[in-house]
């Protein structure tokens, strides 16, 4: 099984590269973890932000990939606990299920696009800068793929 994180923005920091691609690195050929980033939109201050979301919500839908479960993050979306990651992650890979993650940029998603989404998900109900959304995703699927493997980085309740 694949997991697409599909993200608008691109030329993010070195840091958050760097994090991403070391947490991508270590998941297993099994549950291989990609990055696909769309360009988000030129903003102005007198930009039309609903016009700038139809593009990027226009962008996302080109990238993803037909087959694969879509997955919207937004901070109305339902909240997992680690355990609940990991057995998500688990029924992917026996399903053989292919996942797309959409991560939108700085105002999210195309309200009508996400509503049109099935599953929704928050990792917090704080807002958290959307370069640091893809890292903090990676992170977890990682720690979600070692508890499934029985390896000591998950450190929280079993």
């Amino acid at each position: 099984m694949k997991i697409k994180i599909i993200a608008v923005g691109t030329r993010m920091p070195v840091w958050v590269d760097q994090a991403f691609h070391e947490y991508a690195q270590r998941m297993p050929q099994i549950a291989q973890l990609e990055l696909h980033e769309v360009v988000a939109k030129k903003r102005g201050k007198n930009s039309d932000t609903g016009k700038i979301l139809q593009q990027e919500a226009a962008l996302i839908d080109a990238a993803l990939p037909a087959g694969y479960l879509p997955i919207a993050l937004d901070r109305q979306g339902r909240q997992l606990d680690t355990q609940t990651l990991a057995a998500k992650l688990q029924s992917w890979i026996d399903n053989s299920q292919n996942v797309a993650l959409l991560i939108g940029g700085p105002e999210g998603i195309a309200p009508n696009y996400l509503a049109a989404i099935n599953t929704k998900w928050s990792l917090s109900a704080m807002t958290f800068a959307h370069p640091v959304v893809r890292v903090m995703l990676a992170e977890q699927l990682y720690r979600a793929w070692s508890i499934n493997a029985g390896l000591p980085y998950h450190r929280g309740e079993p």
